[in-house]
């Protein structure tokens, strides 16, 4: 039976300024997250407030408190950077206070938070995107008095295997799978003609470049790699690394993306002699159609990953995963019906010998089911609306009595 549809509810989003909040993003996986819950949110009639930079696009309402976001995920804590987030927070902080917000929605600065700097009058959703290990949590608890009276968020994971890393450190009650516009991801019922593997992502030792080269040439298939390389000096290491296993580079970056984009880009890159091609980093549009080509997209993870966009996108367009069981792999992706989850190299490169076995339909139907924009936002709203109930049920005593007249 479905779920009766809450009241219209005013939610104002705290937006992450590393990149401006759009539908056209490189590696921005947060302001992608943003931008579809927004997307989500103001599709079922709910007033949805996005506090972000100006240069951000947004489906409901742009509330800019910076001209600019900061352009980079890394980058030096410097006193300007600083600052512009001290701008941006201060400013979202006056609009919460303007007494027409329901909930605010969060997704970094839980030390804010906590040591009430950022103390807005009504409850707070902050979705967890980053591993337990890698929140910044414990090293907070262990600098922090042992007598700061915190103020404590909701805490959203956004999978089952993140809420236990959470376990110890914070409450974690509700988990919401992230979603993806899937009308927005043209389905392709066959992989192309010229067969590739795709793995995609930024560059980095956890994220398994290394492995999925490996695979390929043992299995002899074709890989496209794609990602950005973050100033980390681990990862440029990590690159530089692989650049002697690269066939071919091509930055395929700004090459515009149109309905000639498959013979003009893809094409003569499939066409070539070369097996493994780094295609550098890609931005939505163009890992669309990336994604809806590919034979199977690999996920070869190093680390215990908290969600994975990629394996959804994948899906939608009807492109199988090969992904280790990390993280929470498993969770996302239906082992034997979506794709197969494996533990080894050697069954990752027997997986991809019987890709064919995988009805690409049973794909995009598994990412319809579980990981649409309405299916997300519709998580977010029960949490919503039950921290809503809770603050109207407080406010509402005080203003009986004044409706009353009663002293």
């Amino acid at each position: 039976m479905p779920r009766v549809k809450p009241r219209r509810l005013n939610i104002l989003h705290v937006a992450t300024i590393n990149n401006p909040i759009s539908s056209q993003l490189g590696y921005s996986p947060i302001e992608t997250v943003i931008y579809n819950l927004d997307k989500g949110l103001h599709a079922r009639g709910h007033r949805s407030i996005v506090a972000c930079s100006a240069d951000s696009r947004v489906a409901g309402e742009h509330h800019a408190t910076v001209s600019r976001s900061l352009g980079d995920y890394l980058r030096e804590c410097t006193p300007k950077a600083q600052a512009h987030v001290d701008r941006h927070l201060s400013r979202a902080l006056v609009r919460a206070q303007q007494g027409d917000i329901d909930v605010v929605h969060m997704h970094e600065w839980f030390e804010r938070v906590y040591n009430r700097s950022f103390n807005p009058p009504v409850p707070i959703v902050m979705t967890l995107h980053v591993p337990g290990a890698n929140s910044g949590m414990e090293e907070f608890d262990a600098a922090a008095p042992a007598v700061l009276e915190r103020r404590q968020p909701r805490f959203v994971a956004i999978s089952d295997h993140q809420r236990r890393e959470y376990a110890g450190l914070v409450p974690v009650s509700d988990v919401v799978p992230h979603g993806v516009d899937v009308e927005e991801y043209e389905f392709r019922g066959e992989p192309e003609a010229m067969p590739y593997l795709l793995s995609i992502g930024r560059i980095s030792p956890v994220k398994g470049q290394d492995v999925a080269i490996d695979v390929a040439r043992r299995s002899g298939a074709k890989l496209v790699v794609a990602g950005c390389v973050q100033d980390k000096k681990e990862d440029r290491a990590f690159f530089e690394s692989l650049v002697g296993a690269f066939d071919l580079v091509v930055d395929v970056g700004r090459e515009p993306v149109g309905s000639d984009y498959f013979e003009r880009v893809m094409q003569p890159i499939l066409a070539s002699d070369a097996q493994v091609v780094y295609i550098g980093e890609v931005d939505t549009a163009a890992k669309k159609c990336w994604f809806r080509h590919a034979q199977a997209t690999l996920f070869p993870v190093q680390w215990g990953e908290p969600f994975g966009m990629v394996l959804i996108e994948s899906m939608a367009s009807g492109t199988p995963i090969v992904g280790f069981g990390r993280g929470a792999v498993p969770e996302i992706v239906k082992d034997g019906k979506t794709g197969f989850v494996v533990d080894s190299v050697d069954e990752m490169v027997a997986a991809v010998g019987s890709i064919a076995r995988i009805d690409r339909r049973d794909c995009r139907r598994h990412v319809e089911e579980r990981y649409s924009l309405e299916t997300m936002a519709e998580g977010y709203e029960a949490v919503y609306e039950g921290l809503a109930r809770v603050q109207r049920v407080r406010v509402l005593p005080k203003a009986g009595r004044r409706a009353t007249g009663v002293a």
